[in-house]
């Protein structure tokens, strides 16, 4: 680790280090800042760098990866490691010793890990304790409340997230061992979709910033909320879109149209547009690559206001499980068989029209079908 970073804040890459002893005007530090870590972290500072990875048995390169790869830049030789860091460490690198992990997979398991606890603890402070903290008295300081609040809210939150950790990880391994075989387990044939908020580059210079960040977070919410109700997976949000996959072309064209009607009955949001494609995907770090990705996008960007677009491939699917007709005129067809028979006519879930081919950008000519509910008959 450098000597250059030794004292504490972000790096240009994001990147939180440990304080150093020191503030960063030279002084010390806040003694409730250094009560708080003390609180948090449940162990004192006691080691450099050096010193930590000697303790946990590693190299000092392999310390520096690990240390990196979970989001943290270098500190130089600044003592403030603790115990739980050494034994991070050596947890990490005894994986790889006994052979469960590879050094690149472990480098993986520490970045994935920073990545996403970095995000849940940056909304925790910003838009959870910063709320709570607010001085209930006049004349309190948010000092005075700080450290009772977290040191009975840390043992129930860590409780919560070890939980939701171990349900998650319960899911996603029931749909790996659900995979046909091991390439399945990577690259996967799913439905990927894409819901954009329309006109949200224009909301953003006529809005107040408080007023744009209620509106990103209503929207956030309630796709969030509707993809996990209705069995799908949110791979990510960005603002103003978010994308979801399921396994299922039937769920995501249900989750799809829930959202554009929800939408559409709030009067505070903007129109959505969604496009959808299906095909083989690849899965990493809890993200997903690959064209039929690219085309999912594309598709959103053509598609009307309030309405879906799919690929063929997706229509395809929805044909092939009895979700949606071919076109309205076999479906007439089938229901006046069915009639002519004596049984009950076939029931549709989805209506599918074809749209004009167009040139899509690195895709080439595309299919688009627009997806739309069917009425249910009386």
């Amino acid at each position: 680790m450098s000597v250059e970073d030794t004292g504490s804040g972000t790096d240009a890459q994001g990147r939180v280090d440990p304080p150093d002893p020191q503030g960063a005007d030279g002084g010390e530090e806040d003694p409730l800042a250094l009560r708080l870590e003390g609180l948090i972290l449940g162990a004192e500072r006691r080691y450099t760098p050096f010193q930590a990875a000697r303790s946990a048995g590693v190299s000092m390169e392999l310390a520096s990866r690990f240390w990196r790869a979970m989001g943290f830049a270098d500190i130089g030789q600044a003592k403030a490691l603790t115990e739980a860091d050494v034994l991070a460490l050596r947890r990490l690198a005894g994986l790889v010793e006994a052979g469960l992990l590879s050094e690149a997979m472990a480098v993986q398991v520490a970045r994935s890990t920073g990545q996403t606890t970095a995000r849940l603890a940056e909304w925790q402070i910003d838009s959870f304790l910063e709320g709570l903290t607010e001085p209930p008295e006049p004349g309190m300081t948010r000092t005075e409340v700080t450290y009772p609040l977290v040191e009975l809210l840390l043992p129930e939150l860590e409780e919560f997230l070890v939980y939701v950790w171990r349900r998650q990880l319960a899911a996603a391994t029931g749909r790996v061992v659900q995979a046909a075989d091991d390439e399945e387990m990577v690259d996967r044939r799913l439905a990927v979709c894409f819901a954009d908020l329309v006109g949200f580059t224009r909301l953003t210079r006529r809005m107040e910033e408080e007023e744009l960040g209620e509106l990103v977070e209503a929207f956030e919410t309630t796709a969030a909320d509707l993809v996990a109700a209705n069995g799908g997976r949110l791979i990510k949000t960005l603002g103003d879109e978010v994308l979801y996959a399921t396994d299922d072309s039937g769920v995501a064209a249900e989750i799809a149209l829930r959202l554009i009607e929800t939408m559409a009955n709030d009067e505070t949001m903007p129109e959505l547009r969604v496009g959808m494609a299906f095909g083989t995907v690849t899965t990493r770090m809890g993200d997903v690559f690959g064209s039929t990705v690219n085309l999912a996008s594309r598709l959103t960007s053509i598609a009307p206001k309030d309405a879906v677009l799919v690929d063929a491939a997706f229509a395809e699917e929805l044909i092939r499980a009895g979700e949606a007709p071919a076109s309205e005129a076999e479906a007439a067809e089938a229901a006046a068989a069915a009639e002519k028979e004596g049984e009950e006519p076939p029931t549709y879930r989805f209506a599918l029209q074809p749209m004009w081919q167009r040139p899509v950008r690195g895709l080439g000519v595309v299919q688009p079908w627009l997806l739309s509910r069917r009425p249910v008959k009386a």
